[in-house]
């Protein structure tokens, strides 16, 4: 099945978006570089809240997700400012951006060019020139199966569990029959479902590395006297009906519908194979579907029972409901109404017509919180403790 979009000749991949990034590298310089995309259309940036004053293992995961935004398919080339000082030194960013891509780059250090002024005057340019190289290309078709798909959900109610992410879970499988990738994401949202995820694991590695992620996160919150539990699901999940995490998480791994998992991939690492895999990352939405974005993913699928705006800057994101009340009360945020999944046995028609909104997403039409410009986006904190000599690692 073939789809049309831009070929990155540097790396023998497919994106279905054509972005120039604005990628700033801490916080000191998220505004300049905001001020800059500003001023060059076809340009996207993100607010970058971190980048300074972090732990190693904190600064490596900003690094390695900053370079794997860059190295996104759907991103053309990259225009990277920061400030100077900062602990992602520039240097350590291109050197990580380099590692996974060879797309054009040009960086701007704020401290050295010197001044906000000058920087955005210079990065200003470097982005028109950008724009216009990646406006200069044309469409190409080719398989869908280049394509990474990232699965996600938020707000959930029982509808996600009963019908929306079922239907995800069926055009997951779909992906995976036609030689793609598919993301299982939210480890916070395995744990009490994690022994049918490792019937499901291709080998007893892989089922191993299951147990392994969920058992990181748990202890991790227990070294601080804090019990997941005691706060998921979340009020507002509790509000749409759903009453324990384990019902939450099987009604979670459903997005991952059959296929059987090929692989436990680290946040932002890049998805280095085929068929249905999985992401460790936390359950906030906006932070987990940036680590699927940094991974490789072109698109994502996310369901919401109650509803929510967010986007994402990088990928489309098809906002998907099994709530008819939802569906009409955020008609601004929702792509795809499923509802009538519960009361009738046509799932087949509706993977149909979800498959065939996926295939026109890729193919240029716009998701609502693209329209919106809707793309606000966070990267993953890890805070490390130490407990009878063990490593504890949390997300926030």
């Amino acid at each position: 099945m073939k789809i049309n979009g831009y070929k990155r000749e540097c790396d023998g991949i497919y994106g279905i978006r054509n972005h120039v990034l604005i990628l700033p590298t801490s916080i000191c310089a998220s505004d300049v570089a905001r001020i800059v995309s500003e001023k060059v259309d076809g340009t996207i940036t993100f607010h970058n809240h971190l980048g300074c004053s972090q732990t190693k293992i904190d600064t490596a995961y900003t690094i390695s997700t900053m370079a794997g935004m860059a190295a996104n398919p759907n991103v053309y080339g990259v225009v990277a400012i920061s400030l100077g000082c900062e602990n992602c030194q520039m240097d350590r960013v291109v050197t990580e951006i380099k590692s996974r891509t060879k797309k054009p780059l040009e960086t701007f250090i704020i401290q050295e060019v010197p001044g906000v002024e000058k920087t955005i005057e210079l990065a200003t340019k470097a982005a028109i020139k950008m724009v216009e190289e990646a406006k200069a290309m044309s469409k190409t078709e080719f398989e869908i199966s280049n394509l990474i798909l990232g699965t996600e959900c938020g707000g959930s109610d029982p509808t996600s569990g009963l019908v929306s992410n079922v239907l995800v879970g069926h055009v997951s499988d779909r992906m995976v029959s036609l030689g793609g990738t598919s993301i299982l994401s939210e480890t916070t949202e395995f744990i009490g479902a994690q022994h049918i995820l490792k019937k499901r694991a291709r080998n007893t590695s892989v089922a191993t590395h299951i147990d392994e992620i969920i058992e990181r996160y748990e202890e991790s919150q227990y070294s601080v006297g804090d019990d997941i539990r005691m706060r998921n699901p979340s009020p507002g999940n509790q509000r749409g009906g759903i009453t324990t995490l384990e019902e939450k998480s099987l009604g979670c791994i459903k997005k991952s519908g059959s296929s059987m998992i090929q692989d436990v991939f680290d946040y932002a690492q890049p998805i280095s194979c085929k068929g249905l895999v999985i992401m460790d990352t936390p359950g906030n939405d906006s932070i987990s579907m940036m680590g699927m974005v940094a991974g490789g993913c072109s698109l994502i699928l996310f369901t919401t029972g109650q509803g929510t705006p967010l986007g994402n800057p990088l990928v489309p994101v098809i906002k998907i409901t099994g709530n008819q009340q939802t569906a009409e009360k955020m008609k601004e945020s929702i792509d795809f109404d499923c509802s009538e999944g519960l009361n009738s046995n046509n799932m087949d028609e509706l993977e149909n017509a979800l498959f065939s909104l996926i295939l026109d997403v890729c193919n240029g039409k716009k998701t609502k919180s693209e329209i919106y410009g809707i793309c606000e986006c966070s990267i993953v904190r890890v805070s490390k403790y130490v407990k009878d000599g063990v490593v504890r690692k949390t997300y926030f």
